[in-house]
């Protein structure tokens, strides 16, 4: 069987992802989107855009459990927590009042 990238696949397995979307719904995950299921797998399954087969590709989707899909979305908004308040915190220091006139 043919390998390709992940990314080369992903038409391909958009049933799977649509499956476990529909999955992590049942199970109270009312937010999960198709996206954030691809990077997740990219990012904690895959570590980036591996060659794999199609049947390696789904059987990764069918076995991508709700606990390191939270995880993953937990780190996901820590680390747009911390860019929003380094953001802030530059902004603050970008705009220094001017100084005491002597």
């Amino acid at each position: 069987m043919e390998e390709k990238t992940v990314q080369e696949w992903k038409q391909h397995v958009l049933p799977a992802l649509e499956t476990k979307i529909s999955e992590f719904k049942l199970v109270g995950y009312e937010d999960v989107t198709e996206e954030m299921i691809w990077r997740c797998l990219e990012e904690t399954v895959w570590k980036g855009n591996p060659k794999k087969r199609l049947h390696e590709i789904v059987k990764d989707i069918f076995h991508l459990q709700p606990n390191t899909y939270m995880n993953f979305v937990t780190m996901e908004a820590m680390q747009k927590d911390d860019d929003d308040l380094m953001a802030s915190i530059q902004a603050v220091m970008d705009h220094k009042p001017e100084e005491s006139k002597k």
